[in-house]
């Protein structure tokens, strides 16, 4: 069975959950971005996502990337569809016009990434880096650079890498050897090695664009001493760079991504940005993209439960416990094991995609609202909301389709159904744009603990107001708020002599931020069903509110439990 973009659950959150199209049109880049339109965009993506992207999951994982003589060959069908991809102009959604953009909002990009990564994954990897390129050379590049490359990155006609991680050097940069060093005619020459760069060698594009992190000859050590340069697959003048491919990687899963081994061998680049401020520019990239992991954690989880959901719909095994009794075997959805499992994945995918798409219409906010209070709002809840996206749902993908796996039993673990290439596709997400234990560390030294916790507190008021506090369950989570605030004040006084406290606790810290904007996010998923008692899909949200019901309340108050126990 292919994945099938849910596109009424996307469109009651997108407009009865969230009124995206109320939002956006206070801006005056949106104000023609209407309900309506919204809508075509989101039905025309998920079109070809479920046409053509979503029947090559299979042989991606089955025929993979191959390798030879530096070369790499993707799986068949793979080029068409991505060459497809770029010439309807899904690359370009949210980039501006004058780039060769279409200028829509960053919130349909998310659908369509929610809908690609659901779809096939190691496909998705191609164009996933396209929009952080775009902006980090949107906002760092000379006039030059972004003569020659900008449009070709914004419409995807050429792809783009991050060239981070060497074998020494993988979450410390400050480790980085590759050299760059200085030409009379403005360029420079890059030499040394990467390892795990996703794209860095395949035949989608007919160029590649690869972001690298070097250091100059007399740059000082560490992470300050980084600079950024951008080293073409093409010349401009036709010649081939001296970018090899050494290899790609014999993976776990994503076997339709090239995983390269790149070397850099007096490769012909040019510097974005200032000398030494790389990481500056960089991050501009990996924040994108760290958005992007959390969106296909939502995605891999979607299409766990599609599967899991179908199987457990047509297999019978028997009686589940009604009334009254059945005298044949029960579908096994029937039973309240299984009900379990399925439920409390929806539970996790419908609320992780309300915080999604707000994350993503309040990255406009940011950018181009009026109001400098607003737009400090927004960057406060991309700030906090994005570490815990990427760590906590990518972390439940991986753990959510192994359970979606136990509805098949021992079919589930034999490729025919393909759950067991979702559960291993999904491990890495964990793992790269910042593992989620440095997404923690991000969140909460970072981020929570220079000013005691004031912008935490200032955040969780702002979710407060959007409560409903005649409801119960409001008030509850209001409570755990509460609690949380409590606890990061004694955390915040604490650490001032017990240097490492904040590191022991940072993950059960970051899961107790996670569980409070579910629990937040399904608030106002009921209160939207509420509110529409006639529509279509209003009963469909009761059973994961119920599953979630059950073991939101009692794991926060575990993670409470366990951060003190620190103390």
């Amino acid at each position: 069975m292919n994945y099938q973009p849910p596109l009424d659950d996307i469109h009651f959150i997108l407009h009865d959950v969230l009124k995206v199209p109320e939002q956006l049109q206070a801006l005056d880049a949106f104000v023609d971005t209407d309900a309506d339109l919204m809508r075509q965009v989101v039905g025309e993506a998920g079109k070809f996502v479920a046409q053509v992207v979503a029947p090559l999951q299979e042989i991606g994982d089955t025929v993979g990337c191959q390798w030879a003589d530096g070369q790499v060959t993707t799986p068949p069908g793979f080029k068409a569809a991505y060459q497809a991809f770029w010439q309807a102009g899904w690359p370009a959604l949210a980039c501006s016009p004058e780039d060769g953009g279409q200028g829509l909002p960053a919130v349909l990009e998310a659908v369509l990434y929610d809908m690609l990564s659901a779809a096939n994954h190691g496909w998705t990897m191609a164009p996933g880096l396209l929009h952080g390129a775009y902006e980090c050379l949107k906002h760092h590049g000379n006039a030059s650079l972004k003569s020659t490359y900008l449009e070709k990155i914004a419409t995807g006609e050429w792809l783009a890498t991050m060239c981070l991680t060497e074998p020494h050097a993988g979450s410390d940069l400050g480790l980085v050897r590759t050299k760059a060093t200085p030409q009379a005619d403005g360029s420079y020459r890059l030499s040394g090695s990467k390892i795990f760069i996703s794209g860095g060698e395949h035949d989608l594009s007919d160029n590649i664009v690869h972001l690298v992190l070097a250091r100059l000859p007399d740059a000082p050590p560490g992470p300050k001493g980084l600079s950024l340069f951008l080293a073409p697959k093409v010349l401009p003048d036709g010649a081939v760079n001296a970018v090899h491919c050494d290899r790609i990687e014999d993976k776990m899963g994503l076997h339709g991504s090239p995983t390269c081994a790149m070397r850099f061998d007096e490769a012909t680049a040019w510097l974005i940005g200032e000398p030494s401020r790389g990481l500056n520019a960089m991050f501009v990239m990996m924040n994108a993209a760290r958005l992007h992991v959390g969106l296909q954690g939502i995605g891999l989880l979607e299409a766990a439960w599609q599967k899991a959901d179908a199987y457990a719909k047509e297999r019978r095994q028997m009686r589940a416990p009604k009334q009254p009794m059945s005298t044949t075997p029960d579908p096994i959805a029937e039973h309240p094991a299984v009900r379990r499992i399925l439920s409390t994945q929806r539970a996790w995918i419908d609320g992780g995609r309300v915080l999604a798409y707000r994350t993503a219409v309040e990255l406009d906010l940011a950018k181009d609202h009026p109001d400098e209070s607003r737009r400090q709002a927004a960057q406060q809840w991309c700030s906090f909301v994005t570490p815990v996206l990427k760590a906590a749902w990518t972390s439940q993908a991986f753990k959510g389709s192994s359970d979606c796996l136990q509805v098949f039993g021992g079919h589930g673990y034999v490729r025919e159904w393909g759950i067991e290439q979702i559960v291993r596709d999904s491990r890495v997400t964990m793992i790269y744009e910042g593992t989620n234990e440095i997404q923690a560390i991000d969140l909460l030294v970072r981020k929570v603990l220079p000013d005691g916790g004031v912008g935490l507190f200032e955040f969780l008021q702002t979710l407060s107001l959007e409560l409903d506090l005649e409801n119960p369950e409001s008030v509850q989570l209001l409570t755990q708020m509460n609690d949380l605030k409590a606890f990061t004040s004694l955390l915040a006084s604490n650490a001032k002599t017990q240097i490492e406290l904040p590191y022991w606790v940072a993950d059960d810290f970051l899961r107790a931020i996670a569980l409070l904007l579910l629990d937040w996010a399904w608030l106002q998923i009921k209160q939207a069903a509420t509110e529409i008692p006639t529509h279509d899909l209003s009963g469909r949200w009761t059973e994961p509110a119920r599953a979630l019901r059950h073991w939101i309340s009692p794991e926060f108050n575990l993670c409470m439990s366990i951060m003190k126990t620190h103390f």
